[in-house]
Order: structure tokens, then C-alpha cells, then sequence
């Protein structure tokens, strides 16, 4: 859909890939992703409830499970709904706010599995010393670190993604809003 302001054309909505064309397909992938969904949601409190897991490691797989459920979160609701629904369409707010969770949460992902490399770096490296190198302290610093990055990045793609002028149509190639489908 096409929006006329002031001799200048601006897009109000986006058209995403559909997963099928016939309503059983869609229909289909529907419950499927919903078992999956549901299925990868049962993770992360399984981590935070068994107070055996509460080590260095398990504190970065714990925040590193929030990031998978979030982005999850971002993109897969959104194309279930539209399978049940059969549509396509997304808004430019809506898939402006997508584009910023989806960068945000697994730019984090990366910068938190850089953390963990670090973890097991300093584990077996140095074992003597994990105990003061990787205290409570320093692990929550490093995964807010790794949280604010992601923040920071996907602020900065977002916003340089959509201050770009649209000229090219409101179609979108995959099923979620994601940068390089919208430069397109």
C-alpha cells in the first residue's frame, strides 16, 4: 500500500514472503511453528529453576536462552499469524520495531558467545585463577556488555536501514523484516 504526501510516494506497509499458497499448507506450517514455539519457550525456565546450573557458565547459556527466545519471539508470531490469517502484510512500524529486535537480540547472541568463549578460555587456561577473573560481578558486567552492544548495533542498523528512501516497492522476499530484503 502506497501512501500520497506532497508530490513524494512513502511506504505505509510491507507485503512478506508467504511460506505456501494453499490454505492447508499455510495452515499447516501454523501448528507446526506453534510446536515449535511453544517447545523452544520450555528452555529457558528449565535453566533458571534447577539451582545446580547456577555457575558462570549457566548464568551466560541462561541469558544466551532469553536471546534465542527473543528473537523467536520477533519474527515467528508474526509469520504464524499471517499463515492463519492468510495475509502477508506487515507494517512500516511493525517491521521497523522487527527489524530492531531481531538485530538487537542476535547481535547480543554474538557478542554473548564471544563472553562464553572467553568463559571456557579462562576455565581451561586458567583454572586457578577462574574463581577471580569470572566472579558474579564480572559475568553480569560481561553479559550487560554483550546486551548493550547489541542495543547499540541495532540502533545504529535500524536507523540507517529506514532513513534510506524506499523506492523500489513494498515487497519483501522472507517471511520477517530484515535488513538486507529491505535495502533491496
Amino acid at each position: 500500500q502506497w501512501k500520497q504526501m506532497s508530490n513524494s510516494s512513502s511506504i505505509t506497509e510491507f507485503l512478506l514472503l508467504a511460506f505456501a499458497d494453499t490454505r492447508e499448507l499455510q495452515l499447516l506450517h501454523f501448528w507446526l511453528f506453534l510446536g515449535i514455539y511453544l517447545a523452544a519457550l520450555h528452555i529457558t525456565p528449565a535453566i533458571a529453576c534447577n539451582p545446580r546450573l547456577h555457575t558462570p557458565m549457566y548464568f551466560f547459556l541462561l541469558n544466551l536462552s532469553f536471546l534465542d527466545m527473543g528473537s523467536i519471539s520477533t519474527t515467528v508470531p508474526k509469520a504464524m499469524a499471517n499463515s492463519l490469517r492468510d495475509t502477508r502484510n506487515i507494517s512500516y512500524q511493525g517491521c521497523m520495531a522487527q527489524l530492531f529486535f531481531y538485530v538487537f537480540l542476535i547481535s547480543a547472541e554474538y557478542y554473548l558467545l564471544t563472553v562464553m568463549a572467553y568463559d571456557r578460555y579462562v576455565a581451561i587456561c586458567k583454572p586457578l585463577h577462574y574463581g577471580t577473573l569470572l566472579g558474579s560481578r564480572a559475568c553480569v558486567h560481561m553479559a550487560a556488555g554483550a546486551w548493550a552492544s547489541g542495543f547499540l548495533n541495532s540502533l545504529l542498523h535500524t536507523a540507517n536501514t529506514f532513513s534510506l528512501p524506499l523506492c523500489q516497492g513494498n515487497a519483501v522476499d522472507q517471511f520477517f523484516c530484515e535488513i538486507p530484503q529491505i535495502l533491496k
